[in-house]
């Protein structure tokens, strides 16, 4: 932010390996296109200590030496890391104006920002035109008939070297700085962009090149005041704005860096990696027997280390990829919901053309296990669940034609989603009310269930630095269903088989409340409510053999249409910024489902029947799976 010289960034060749990583990661963004000062820079600037037609950036260089003419490169900058784990090649997250990569024919990239840029220079590289002494070329907005791209991912900081170039004295100065900042944000979202993750301004403050003057008071509150102006800003525009709380980050860092495998018992805030600009620290600088820049936030006076950079870079992410995970909240509901509509279904195909008498009950108690598995998607994370359930009920025949009967059922259900596994958990308590018709050939059935769910533990995991964070929480929700379907058996009465072809229809509603993580952290978030709708019909076919007159085995298949297949979305907000939510895309229900269910029923007395089944549902990135096995008894 202070020199345009300073550092010297990585070649092409290592920065696709290093971004490669994350191909396969859910992106729902079209582009990822930054703006900002040397914090965000992938490489303006020619890079004269480093191998011919490299370009610079403002951390560390990768070691052992770590000296320019070592033929070492620059680490990633959060940008970069940023990119690459969303998918985007090292070509699309390269500088947009970078002379170097012009003169070797590389393409320019979208990353806009330039060492030394104040808040209106940021601006002006949106609106007019993008200059780094070295090349000069029309700015984003120009250069893209004054369109932004609304599917893309937008990345924003600023303000920093405002206060390093003298311009921010008083609170006047600050407001007006922030005011820029917000400006930029303001007019990309008139021209159409709808996802903006935009920094607050790190405590300048804590930087070393301010740390322990007589300016660290005045700069601190400065900061602040910046801060303050730039959310009540971005609060009034109209745009999904992803804010990153890098002051409250920093701050948490500095309290425990061994969490995120920093130096103990250094003073983190005085002292920096190169010396450039501030105090080089004795024991992990360059020059020190045992250089070590991960151990250290800052590089030089006010840039991040690779330490630093990878922490803001996983921090974004954990946001960016929240909904991912939450919005499988609300399908896990509707997983345990059709496992037990299942159950039922499973032991009314059992009991088909097998009721009890009229006027007599028969129980039913079953036992069983399911295994969810769904793949990855563009705004989906991979996820893996199991479970275990308790079903008990019973039926009670009216007459020849009509049986009804209620069912109670219990769920565990566990989910795994996610890169690092976060842990949701959901307890749920089931009721339903049915009825049966059954008369020439003929039949139908009904159900109504109602049911409560308790998120009892949800654990968010995600990348931070070394580590790994967590954030935990709860919350409660409910659901109800009606399904229904009309069959016509195409066996004679009397056969040993029966075949029956049938339509259905179902409707599910979950609703899942929203809640807030539990920490003051600034990786915390709050979700607002989720609701999740199911809207089905289906075609299928059931059929059923007697071996003997114990035993008998029964299928079923049915191929349903997903009418309520929009993508979900989900409110968020940071705790620590409640006033800044934002709404971003998850989960997408497959519009189309493939169900099919065996089983076996054996009848041990009279009144008493032990049955077992299995069942799977399928679509192209949804798989549930379960087995059951449960007793009837008429009495």
């Amino acid at each position: 932010m202070i020199k345009q010289t300073l550092f010297v960034p990585l070649a092409g060749c290592l920065l696709a390996a290093a971004c490669s990583q994350a191909i396969a990661a859910p992106n729902p963004y079209s582009n990822f296109v930054v703006f900002g000062d040397s914090l965000n820079d992938a490489g303006q600037f020619t890079d004269t200590g480093g191998p011919a037609g490299a370009t610079q950036r403002f951390t560390n260089r990768t070691g052992p030496v770590y000296l320019d003419g070592s033929g070492e490169l620059r680490s990633l900058n959060s940008t970069q890391l940023l990119g690459g784990r969303l998918g985007f090649s090292p070509d699309q997250t390269a500088a947009s104006t970078s002379a170097a990569r012009a003169n070797q024919g590389l393409a320019d990239g979208n990353n806009w920002a330039v060492g030394g840029y104040r808040t209106d220079q940021i601006l002006d590289s949106i609106t007019t035109e993008s200059a780094t002494g070295e090349r000069t070329r029309a700015g984003y907005l120009p250069t893209n008939n004054f369109r932004a791209d609304p599917n893309a991912l937008y990345y924003i900081s600023g303000g920093g070297n405002d206060f390093l170039q003298g311009l921010v004295l008083n609170t006047t100065q600050a407001n007006a700085a922030a005011d820029r900042l917000a400006d930029s944000v303001q007019t990309l979202q008139s021209a159409g962009a709808k996802y903006i993750v935009v920094w607050l301004l790190p405590d300048l403050g804590l930087a070393p090149a301010v740390n322990g003057t007589s300016l660290q008071a005045s700069i601190s509150q400065l900061s602040t005041e910046f801060n303050q102006q730039l959310v009540t800003r971005l609060a009034g525009i109209n745009a999904e704005i992803i804010p990153l709380n890098i002051p409250l980050l920093l701050q948490e860092t500095f309290a425990d860096p061994a969490r995120f495998g920093l130096a103990t018992g250094q003073n983190l805030t005085a002292t920096c990696f190169s010396g450039n600009g501030c105090t080089e620290n004795a024991v992990y600088g360059i020059n020190s027997a045992t250089p070590d820049p991960s151990k250290l936030i800052y590089n030089d006076s006010v840039h991040p280390t690779e330490a630093g950079q990878k922490l803001i870079a996983d921090y974004a992410y954990s946001l960016l990829a929240a909904p991912w995970e939450l919005t499988l909240l609300p399908e896990m509901a509707h997983a345990t919901l059709r496992a037990h509509q299942d159950e039922l279904r499973s032991q009314w195909q059992s009991d088909w053309e097998n009721w009890q008498a009229v006027g007599q009950w028969r129980a039913i108690v079953a036992g069983g296990g399911q295994h969810l598995d769904v793949d990855s998607q563009s705004s989906g994370a991979s996820a893996d669940g199991s479970g275990y359930n308790l079903n008990i009920g019973g039926s009670y025949r009216l007459n020849d034609a009509w049986r009804v009967g209620v069912a109670a059922g219990f769920y565990r259900q566990n989910l795994e989603a996610g890169s690092n596994d976060s842990d949701y958990k959901l307890n749920s308590y089931l009721a339903t009310a049915f009825a049966q018709f059954q008369q020439n050939r003929w039949w139908a059935d009904a159900a109504l269930t109602g049911g409560k769910l308790d998120y009892d533990n949800l654990e968010r995991k995600f990348d931070l630095g070394v580590s790994e964070g967590t954030e935990k929480g709860d919350t409660d929700g409910h659901l109800w269903a009606f399904s229904t379907r009309v069959g016509y058996d195409i066996a004679q009465p009397g056969s040993e088989w029966h075949l029956s072809p049938f339509i259905s229809a179902d409707y599910a509603k979950v609703e899942v409340d929203g809640y807030s993580e539990n920490s003051n952290r600034s990786t915390a978030l709050t979700f607002d409510d989720q609701t999740r709708d199911s809207k089905r019909l289906g075609v299928g076919l059931q059929g059923k053999y007697n071996f003997t007159r114990q035993t008998q085995v029964f299928g079923e298949y049915a191929h349903e249409r997903e009418y309520e297949d929009d993508t979900q979305k989900v409110n968020i907000a940071l705790s620590s910024l409640p006033s800044l939510d934002f709404n971003l895309q998850g989960y997408t229900p497959q519009s189309h489902l493939n169900r099919l269910s065996l089983g076996v029923s054996h009848k041990l007395t009279a009144d008493l029947a032990l049955r077992g089944g299995y069942t799977l549902r399928k679509d192209d990135d949804f798989t549930q799976q379960g087995l059951t096995v449960g007793v009837a008894l008429d009495f």
